[in-house]
């Protein structure tokens, strides 16, 4: 199983984080100073490191220097409130992976912690998930059924659908789909998810996913 290093001081931030990697089949642990964060990540115990660029004690930028000047090739993610472009350039330069600013939604950082795996995963792995006929290539965001014509689906109507094949048979309440699509800030009072739901629906079949009356929804 691998092992994520979520370093972020908002408490709200990194527990929404570990819960969904949790739920992706990931391990986590949480640092929330940019000191704790640069000894756990010298331990050489993590896979991933998911780094806050603002941090007490140390900032991202600092923990990253270090690392990087450590030779340090695990591979880093930052997460920041800034969108200034001088800020992306420097923590690029500085050797991150990647750079995601906040509000984001989980989708999108987890679909950039599995490219960033499978990038240094020495042995090749699918990107093709199936449930039945259905079938959906994350890499080339294709969804098919039954080797037909691929089906057009926007970004959040692929979310949706890779979140329910990943979990299929498991009942997903309304809750964990607004989570894990829409993101840390979603509205748990929102009928988003029902009606998104209801857009699969006309596209990939009106029986292929069921109403679990007061649960959820979940592949037939």
């Amino acid at each position: 199983m691998a092992s994520i290093l979520i370093a972020d001081d908002e408490a709200r931030i990194a527990g929404f984080i570990e819960k969904g990697l949790k739920a992706a089949g990931f391990a986590t642990r949480v640092a929330g100073t940019g000191t704790e964060a640069l000894a756990l990540a010298q331990t050489d115990e993590f896979d991933l490191l998911v780094l806050d660029v603002n941090m007490p004690g140390m900032s991202g930028f600092d923990v990253l220097e270090q690392l990087r000047g450590q030779g340090s090739r695990m591979p880093i993610i930052m997460l920041t409130a800034r969108t200034d472009l001088n800020d992306t350039v420097a923590g690029l330069e500085g050797g991150a992976d990647d750079y995601l600013g906040k509000p984001f939604r989980f989708d999108e950082l987890l679909a950039r912690i599995r490219l960033r795996m499978r990038k240094t995963d020495e042995s090749p792995t699918s990107t093709e998930l199936r449930h039945r006929d259905l079938s959906l290539d994350v890499r080339t965001r294709r969804v098919m059924i039954d080797g037909g014509e691929s089906i057009e689906l926007s970004a959040r109507e692929f979310a949706l659908t890779e979140e329910l094949i990943r979990h299929a048979g498991m009942v997903l309440s309304r809750e964990q789909l607004l989570s894990r699509v829409w993101g840390y800030d979603f509205d748990p009072g929102s009928n988003v998810a029902d009606v998104y739901i209801g857009y699969l629906r006309q596209k990939l079949g009106a029986d292929r996913i069921e109403t679990v009356r007061g649960a959820g929804y979940r592949l037939a």
